[in-house]
């Protein structure tokens, strides 16, 4: 028989390992995150904003379901939509927030497998490369989060994506172009992404030839910078940069999102932003604050470790993300937590493979380790040929041991609620109730006032689109919508009273009021998870 050597050949069987590794990991993934969907967690207002922005956009409706107003860059909703076009040109009526999680799975898959991709680059061995992406992608945190319908998810793909082609261990210059045009639209699929960008030149600085550093670095931020540019650029030639009467800006977008009240400083008890860190620590406690020391103990060691210099890029943006969250002022979202999950799981998995103990045979910091050899070899020690491997390896196996006993219980726990609970079922009877005939007899000329998570839902049940199936903040906020409501809160039909709308209707004037002038015709789901479904009492004649 006569071998192939050729180097694909040769490059594949070297890869073989990475790839099975890999592929394995990839799978439980898919599995533990694809099971129960769209069960698990609640729908949420911004997912269902998200996916009917989707939905306008595929339909040729415009960039948003009602009036775009700047809140967010377009991009990423413009991405779900090419993701959630063909399910959604299959099965139409599927198209709304449960099963089109479904699309989220790609999302992870590939930014799991980027993950992978860039930890090898960066030194790690297989191993440690498959800690971090099973971190990554199995964490509870993650299988909460990285399953619902969020901008930010797709920003983590394209920031991954962008450190890949950093660290390219070819040191092509279109690489490190194409860097700084992965971080671009990272950045225009959700904002926040800016914070990182330090962070990606740290890891590009290392990962660049001496001799052509400058020409790399200035020419991923030029790429970074012109695809940013396209955002107010597109608002200039629409006449909506600026703020004017009887039209949306983009500067007025930035300044409401700045305006925001925040959510207090983090370690103060009684704020909303220590509820959102009391939420993330509910469901993972050990990948946050494992993650957090990780880095600072990178940080700290670079000085003497080669993993830890390669790991400073991740370890950079977990600092500043946590800085970022430290702030005393700002708004805090849930789902923030998202863009800190690969790095996280990045320098966990590199602090686990940094071995103290060849520094200690090697002579100190800067000297590189002594390479391991067999029996009899050239570098044996001929009085202890084998004692510090095998120091290295129970120590490593016993912290292991130890980090399993202490994480899978809880982690069980977390995962298990995730793949069992059914915290949708309120919505779904809410939205067969409304579909029904002999409960609603004409949709098309009936008006509810709804959120976003069941807005979808209702359209395909027959409900106008803006102005029948009405987004409920749209009510009071929309100038286009309150013209179709000429006499207010009588003009609606029914109130979806879900959870959202109960806790934000005190600050909306009409919805408050339909809500008082209202009564239960419907309830499904108890304590504060229930939807009411509740019909206004003094609507008056059409």
């Amino acid at each position: 028989m006569v071998l192939d050597t050729t180097p694909g050949t040769t490059r594949l069987r070297a890869l073989r390992p990475d790839l099975l590794l890999c592929g394995a990991v990839l799978a439980a993934i898919l599995l533990v995150q694809g099971w129960n969907t769209a069960g698990f967690p609640a729908l949420s207002d911004d997912e269902g904003t998200y996916l009917a922005q989707a939905w306008a956009v595929q339909e040729g409706k415009g960039l948003a379901h009602y009036t775009y107003w700047y809140d967010h860059p377009p991009l990423g909703w413009l991405q779900l939509a090419l993701v959630t076009w063909l399910p959604a040109a299959l099965f139409p009526d599927v198209m709304s927030v449960a099963p089109m999680r479904i699309a989220m799975l790609l999302v992870t898959a590939v930014s799991a497998v980027l993950l992978y991709v860039l930890a090898r680059r960066l030194g790690l061995r297989r191993w440690a490369a498959a800690l971090a992406m099973a971190l990554f992608g199995l964490s509870p945190l993650a299988v909460v989060l990285q399953r619902e319908i969020f901008l930010d998810n797709i920003a983590v793909l394209w920031i991954l994506l962008a450190f890949c082609l950093a660290a390219s261990p070819r040191r092509h210059l279109w690489h490190h172009f194409g860097a700084g045009l992965a971080a671009g639209v990272a950045v225009l699929t959700k904002e926040t992404m800016l914070v990182v960008l330090p962070a990606l030149l740290v890891t590009m600085w290392r990962h660049t030839h001496r001799d052509t550093r400058k020409f790399a670095v200035t020419g991923a931020i030029t790429a970074c910078v012109l695809t940013g540019l396209a955002y107010p650029l597109f608002a200039l030639l629409n006449h909506e940069l600026f703020p004017g009467d009887g039209h949306v800006s983009l500067l007025g977008g930035i300044k409401y999102q700045m305006g925001r009240a925040g959510s207090g400083f983090i370690l103060d008890g009684g704020s909303g932003a220590h509820a959102v860190l009391r939420s993330w620590l509910y469901y993972d406690r050990v990948l946050p604050l494992a993650g957090l020391a990780a880095a600072i103990l990178l940080l700290a060691a670079a000085r003497w470790s080669h993993t830890a210099r390669t790991l400073a890029g991740p370890a950079t943006a977990v600092v500043i993300l946590a800085l970022v969250a430290l702030r005393p002022s700002g708004y805090l979202p849930a789902m923030y937590v998202i863009q800190l999950l690969p790095f996280l799981a990045l320098t966990v998995a590199g602090a686990a493979s940094i071995q103290p103990l060849r520094r200690l045979r090697s002579g100190g910091p800067g000297a590189e380790p002594l390479e391991e050899t067999g029996r009899g070899g050239a570098g044996a020690n001929p009085t202890h040929p084998r004692r510090p491997a095998l120091l290295r390896r129970a120590a490593a196996l016993t912290l292991a041991v130890t980090a399993a006993a202490v994480v899978t219980p809880h982690w069980y726990d977390a995962t298990r609620t995730a793949l069992t609970t059914d915290a949708n079922a309120p919505y779904r009877a809410a939205a067969h109730w409304l579909r029904e005939r002999g409960n609603v007899p004409d949709p098309s000329r009936t008006r509810v006032l709804a959120d976003d998570a069941i807005w979808l839902d209702l359209v395909h049940a027959g409900y106008r689109p803006g102005t029948g199936a009405v987004w409920f903040y749209k009510a009071d906020l929309d100038p286009a919508i309150a013209k179709t409501m000429p006499r207010g809160w009588r003009d609606v039909d029914y109130v979806v009273a879900s959870p959202t709308v109960r806790r934000d209707a005190p600050t909306l004037p009409l919805v408050k009021a339909a809500l008082t002038n209202s009564e239960t015709v419907a309830s499904f789901g108890e304590g504060d998870g229930r939807i009411e479904i509740r019909k206004v009492t003094r609507a008056g004649a059409r």
